[in-house]
């Protein structure tokens, strides 16, 4: 595992393990190119304006600014927060949208499983 990997996870593990009060929040910026960056922070307004000035020099928002804030969630525990911040990372531009948006029928649809050995997906005689 690489360090960077390792740290990150056993950071998630310890803010997992310990209940650290709020208010914690989990945010969607649109990038300049159109790209979606997920974060976790406690403070928006402080985090907003960092990435707004390249304060991070490598990080992803720092060569795609100008950046805007489209979401925001907040959680009263740091391990609520994170786990909803690494699920939002694995979901599609097309999911993030339907929340972003609070199209939640949508966002149920798209959550759906689409694989053709799906019972539901299945055309009739088929195994």
């Amino acid at each position: 595992m690489l360090a960077s990997a390792a740290l990150s996870h056993a950071f998630y593990m310890n803010m997992q393990k310990a209940n650290f009060m709020g208010p914690y929040y989990v945010y969607i910026l649109e990038c300049a190119d159109k790209s979606f960056y997920v974060g976790f922070t406690n403070d928006v307004n402080r985090r907003l304006a960092e990435h707004q000035s390249g304060f991070y020099e490598n990080s992803y928002t720092s060569t795609r600014r100008p950046v805007s804030l489209m979401y925001h969630l907040q959680f009263s525990r740091a391990y609520q927060a994170l786990q909803f911040e690494k699920q939002l990372k694995g979901w599609s531009r097309a999911k993030k949208i339907a929340l972003m948006n609070g199209k939640f029928n949508t966002l149920q649809i798209l959550s759906e499983c689409r694989n053709y050995t799906h019972s539901k997906y299945k055309p009739d005689g088929c195994p």
